[in-house]
Formats: structure tokens, C-alpha cells, sequence
């Protein structure tokens, strides 16, 4: 009862701690089924994770490769030189709720991977090795963009089930024992004065008729 403090043994308190426990109570099992349901939703999500995570650590795999082959045969001045001018890219992004958790998702994209036509480069200039590093890097970047709107959603996913973890132990283990405790000391203390109250009313009669 130390995280209560001194309740004091009246009826009304111990009305009140009752339906103080038993809102905790439904609160703990409505926090279960919350911890549940995001849980089902994180396993639904992991397999689609782990795919998108091997596919880009496989893209990294080539693409790191090919641009320090590229470094290699021209450069890291005459890379900067081909990377220009800086491309831009602009995606859309839509907010949604999943169980009450914000989250984005990406709405619109553009076509990163390109063709050596479509990057305005003279294929004299940029050679095989630089052609093949852009193209890498712009499907690294695909994948990154496919896989960033679902890991972030995994990682708010996660930190509301340690939320609701944490607010479902502190429940259980401090509020509800806290009060159960409570209404048995309430309770003894009014049956206590209930037993007193009916001895000095026995007593006081018992002097009357005698």
C-alpha cells in the first residue's frame, strides 16, 4: 500500500479502490490484447523485412565493388566531374495510423535506375566501370526506398509493444497489488469496527435489561 499512501477505512474508500482495481484490471487485460495485435502485426511485417534486408545488403554487395573498381580506373576528380550536375530527387509521403501508432508511407517516386542516355553522359567519357556503379547505386537506392517506409514502421511497432510491456508490468506488479492490498486493510479495519460496534450495542443492552 506504500504506493498509495494511508487509505483511510471508510466505505466510500473502499467503494472507490474496488472500482479503482477493477478499471486497472480490464486496463491490464485491454493492454494485452493491444500488445498482441501489434505483435501479430510485427511477424506479418518480419519475412517481407528480412527479404528486403538481404536483397539490399546483396545490392551493397555489388555496388560498393563496382565504385571502387570505377575509383580505380578514373578517379575519384574525374567521378565527381562525371557525377555532375547533383540530381535531384522529390518523393511524396502520405501519413497513415497503424493501431494508433503514426506512419508514413511513400506515395510517389521516381525511377532512379537510368540509362546511360538518360543521364547525359557521353558513353566515351564514362567508360563501363562508372556506367555499372551508377547503375548500382541507383538500385541500392530503390531498395532503400522500397525498405524505409516498412523499417520504419517495425521500429514504432517495436517501441509500442516495450511501451505497453512496460505499462501492463508496472499494473500488474505495483498499482493492482497496491490496491488489493488496500481494500483488504480497508475491509478488516470496517469489519473490525463492525464487530466493536455490534459488542458495545450488545453490552448497552445487556445493562438496560439488567
Amino acid at each position: 500500500m506504500s504506493a498509495l499512501g494511508r487509505v483511510a477505512a471508510t466505505r466510500l474508500n473502499l467503494l472507490r479502490t474496488v472500482r479503482r482495481l477493477d478499471r486497472v484490471t480490464r486496463g491490464v487485460q485491454l493492454l494485452r490484447k493491444k500488445r498482441e495485435a501489434l505483435v501479430s502485426e510485427l511477424f506479418k511485417l518480419a519475412r517481407p523485412a528480412a527479404d528486403a534486408r538481404a536483397q539490399i545488403a546483396a545490392g551493397a554487395r555489388v555496388a560498393y565493388p563496382a565504385l571502387l573498381e570505377a575509383l580505380a580506373l578514373h578517379g575519384r576528380p574525374a567521378l565527381t566531374a562525371l557525377a555532375w550536375p547533383a540530381r535531384e530527387l522529390a518523393v511524396g509521403i502520405a501519413a497513415g495510423l497503424v493501431w494508433g501508432i503514426p506512419v508514413s508511407s511513400i506515395t510517389e517516386r521516381p525511377v532512379l535506375a537510368r540509362t546511360l542516355a538518360a543521364r547525359g553522359t557521353a558513353p566515351g567519357t564514362t567508360g563501363p566501370a562508372a556506367a555499372g556503379a551508377a547503375l548500382a547505386f541507383e538500385r541500392l537506392a530503390d531498395l532503400l526506398l522500397d525498405a524505409a517506409p516498412r523499417e520504419m514502421l517495425i521500429r514504432r511497432l517495436g517501441d509500442a509493444v516495450a511501451r505497453a510491456s512496460r505499462q501492463v508490468n508496472t499494473l500488474e506488479r505495483r498499482l493492482a497489488p497496491s490496491l488489493a492490498e488496500a481494500v483488504v486493510v480497508v475491509r478488516r479495519a470496517l469489519e473490525e469496527r463492525e464487530r466493536e460496534e455490534g459488542y458495545r450495542i450488545r453490552r448497552l443492552l445487556g445493562r438496560r435489561r439488567g
